[in-house]
């Protein structure tokens, strides 16, 4: 299933240094080491600062620092330094491969428990690019989620972690799907949450693992209203509508009757819709059901 537990999706982030200028004795602080293995670093990989403040005096920028934090974990994980300075610095494409899913998603909440939010976003931009959007939720995101749903029912409240971990998910889903590109005229499909449900991480998901193989798809974002979301539905023109409900109080079936009468195909998604007979329209509650009905549909 694509569901975990009922927690509310959350936004926010933390940030660096003003204007992303980090000293460089912030950075070794941040990494967790000592300046002087931040400059044998710089001076043997030629992985330094590339900001000039005033003066003589060099800076490191976000990025620099977001790929150190990939060198360390890789290092970390067993990797030589100068071969973890080599696939970090030469981008996603050389990333070591071979992680294991649990040593992932360890990584990703002790990230979030510590409220690191850049180190959670580098991990998830990390992984995305690795395995991909439905490999990443299905094994990594969701043991995480339902471990902490598992903290709450036991008391041990854990509110600033959900925080920063489904607040960078939702942000490093949005990064990961601006890189497929699809032609602005072609009609695909259009994924929308019902107008009161607020948990929408299973179909950003979905509409990651769409971009992936080519299927265009739009995403409206929580909290839309049933009158906007039908007057966009009637001008985009989608082959279908993904109508997503993850409780049966936020179930909206008069907007699904109603964009079935406008001739939009609907397909209800998640567990609210479950059991329900809603005019026709096919119910999916797993990740490979809704790709694949959406490739039939669009004959990919």
């Amino acid at each position: 299933m694509w569901y975990w537990m009922d927690v509310d999706e959350m936004s926010g982030r933390g940030g660096a240094p003003a204007g992303g200028s980090w000293t460089p004795g912030k950075v070794a602080e941040v990494l967790g080491v000592s300046p002087v293995t931040l400059r044998t670093w710089a001076a043997r990989y030629d992985i330094g600062p590339t900001l000039r403040a005033g003066g003589r005096h060099r800076r490191y920028s976000d990025a620099d620092v977001r790929r150190l934090q990939h060198m360390r974990r890789l290092i970390d994980r067993g990797m030589r330094a100068r071969e973890a300075a080599a696939a970090a610095f030469a981008g996603p494409d050389e990333t070591a491969p071979g992680v294991p899913a649990d040593r992932l998603a360890d990584e990703l909440e002790q990230a979030a428990e510590d409220l690191e939010f850049a180190s959670v976003a580098a991990l998830l931009d990390e992984t995305l690019d690795s395995i991909g959007a439905a490999a990443t939720w299905v094994d990594v995101l969701l043991p995480i989620l339902r471990g902490l749903g598992g903290r709450w029912v036991r008391g041990d409240v854990c509110f600033e972690s959900e925080w920063v971990l489904t607040s960078e998910i939702s942000l490093a889903l949005h990064r990961y799907v601006a890189r497929f590109a699809s032609a602005p005229s072609e009609r695909g499909v259009l994924i929308a949450c019902c107008p009161d449900e607020r948990h929408s991480l299973p179909v950003e998901v979905l509409r990651a693992s769409l971009a992936e193989v080519g299927i265009p798809a739009v995403y409206l974002g929580q909290m839309v209203p049933a009158e906007t979301l039908a007057g966009l539905a009637s001008k985009l023109d989608p082959v279908l509508v993904v109508l997503w409900s993850m409780s049966a109080t936020t179930v909206d079936d008069l907007l699904c009757r109603r964009l079935q009468r406008g001739g939009v195909e609907v397909v209800v998604a998640g567990p609210g819709w479950e059991g329900l007979n809603v005019h026709g329209a096919p119910w999916v509650n797993d990740l490979a059901a809704a790709l694949d009905l959406a490739a039939a549909r669009l004959k990919i």
